[in-house]
């Protein structure tokens, strides 16, 4: 049996990433082959290169070409992970990978979603409309920036007022469940 792909896409520092290699490396089936980024200097090629992960830097030339979509097609990928990963998937490749492309949003969608909606400004919006609980989303990429089915969700009582100590512990939740989800659809694709 051949083994499952998983390709992550990220453009930041990676702790997501970091989160799935440690939780696949001792696994026998699904692999992490490589790693897409959109960010030459981001601290994630270097996660990528510890755990000897394949990396490709891209840019919005190469990422809307028919040729990467050709590539990715090519690679018999079972599923996309986008883990911090900024940009709108074009929408070729989303039709190319329905139900295959998957991304982790911080917080309890449908709040809090969309453009420019990532990391600590959804933290700041959420202690600024005084919301009580807080937590994260697993969900399917589709059309629309935050708006594929939802997969999963866990969320936490908000105990803050500091937007970093927010992010910390979502982040924390993010880091246990994200990679637990994965393999859970990879084993329904069998």
């Amino acid at each position: 049996m051949k083994k499952k792909k998983i390709v992550v896409f990220a453009s930041g520092s990676g702790s997501s990433f970091q989160a799935l290699c440690e939780f696949f490396k001792n696994s026998e089936d699904p692999e992490i082959s490589f790693l897409i980024c959109n960010n030459k200097t981001a601290p994630v090629l270097k996660k990528a290169d510890k755990h000897k992960v394949k990396t490709m830097i891209i840019d919005k030339t190469i990422f809307e070409s028919p040729e990467f979509l050709r590539k990715l097609i090519k690679s018999n990928i079972n599923l996309i992970v986008l883990a911090g990963f900024l940009w709108k998937v074009p929408l070729k490749i989303v039709e190319s990978f329905k139900n295959k492309i998957i991304n982790i949003h911080p917080s309890l969608l449908p709040k809090y979603g969309g453009k420019g909606m990532y990391g600590i400004n959804v933290h700041d919006e959420v202690i600024r409309n005084n919301e009580k609980r807080s937590g994260f989303t697993i969900h399917y990429v589709n059309e629309e920036y935050d708006e594929g089915d939802i997969i999963f969700q866990k969320s936490l009582e908000i105990e803050t007022s500091n937007p970093n100590e927010l992010s910390k512990q979502i982040l924390k939740l993010e880091h246990k469940h994200y990679p637990i989800i994965i393999k859970k659809i990879l084993d329904a694709q069998s």
